[in-house]
């Protein structure tokens, strides 16, 4: 019997690490800085911040960086941009063609471009994503800090015996700091499903109970693989929509991104500070 779905096989590919110098070592002389500080992964709704962090010092077509594609996603940047942050010597690393887990390419390069951010001598990432809240009180627009994560995807981008805590991955030095750009921003668990369908009212209900107050596809995997790499961690959700089962309205992905582009200048700005201060 024939299946349309493919599982990839990533573990013949080349090694992870040393595919991510490669792709640090092409950013580094395609942009002309040698060393990054922060990289930002910038999910749906997010990439107006960068635009706001100071002077692009260049722009690559992600596709052309070793181990990047173009992104499969609408709503997704296709470019890495090096930025010099206003008012600093420096540099940020805005990473563009994010790959997601229900793409079916593998594990890997889901977090090729945290491992290239590590590799590029970024000390501190920010991961960010569009998603579905539970809190009814947050309507969409409303940017969360992730304080912990569930993971409910069944993988993990760490491979043979390789054991990293997990116990403050998301970093509450980093969350002080977004405190003090607005003292109202509310905190909160992120859960990840595989995707690329929404979840089930139940399947909602069942990440409530497990203690989560939102939902989406990214992220998790990305944030276990910086922590690896020794990457100081920031997750910042935008409430894109309320979940299946909390909003009597129907699902879709043009309302995912409807919502980050009306809630975009107000969230770009924030995030804009928040790296400023950083």
């Amino acid at each position: 019997m024939s299946s349309s779905h493919v599982t990839v096989d990533d573990t013949t590919a080349p090694d992870p690490f040393n595919l991510a110098r490669e792709a640090a070592d092409f950013i580094a002389a395609q942009s002309g800085v040698a060393s990054h500080d922060v990289a930002l992964v910038l999910g749906s709704g997010w990439g107006g911040a960068a635009d706001l962090l100071g002077e692009t010092v260049s722009e690559i077509p992600s596709h052309t960086i070793p181990g990047f594609s173009a992104p499969a996603v609408a709503g997704h940047v296709a470019t890495t941009r090096s930025i010099r942050i206003e008012g600093t010597n420096r540099h940020a690393l805005v990473l563009g063609s994010r790959t997601h887990l229900y793409e079916g390419r593998g594990v890997r390069p889901v977090v090729h471009g945290v491992r290239t951010a590590a590799a590029a001598g970024c000390s501190t990432l920010i991961l960010t994503n569009g998603c579905g809240g539970l809190n009814p009180n947050w309507v969409p627009g409303t940017p969360v800090l992730i304080r912990d994560h569930i993971n409910l995807t069944a993988t993990s981008p760490l491979e043979g015996a390789t054991f990293v805590d997990l116990t403050d991955l998301y970093s509450q030095r980093l969350r002080d700091i977004a405190h003090t750009i607005d003292a109202d921003l509310p905190e909160g668990v992120y859960a990840q499903f595989r995707g690329p369908h929404y979840e089930t009212p139940a399947e909602v209900k069942m990440a409530g109970v497990l203690g989560a107050d939102l939902v989406g596809m990214s992220t998790t995997i990305e944030a276990i693989a910086a922590r690896h790499v020794g990457l100081e961690i920031l997750g910042i959700s935008l409430v894109t929509n309320l979940a299946a089962g909390i909003s009597e309205q129907a699902l879709s992905h043009e309302e995912v991104i409807e919502a980050g582009q009306a809630a975009g200048p107000r969230i770009s700005t924030l995030l804009a500070h928040i790296v400023k201060s950083l």
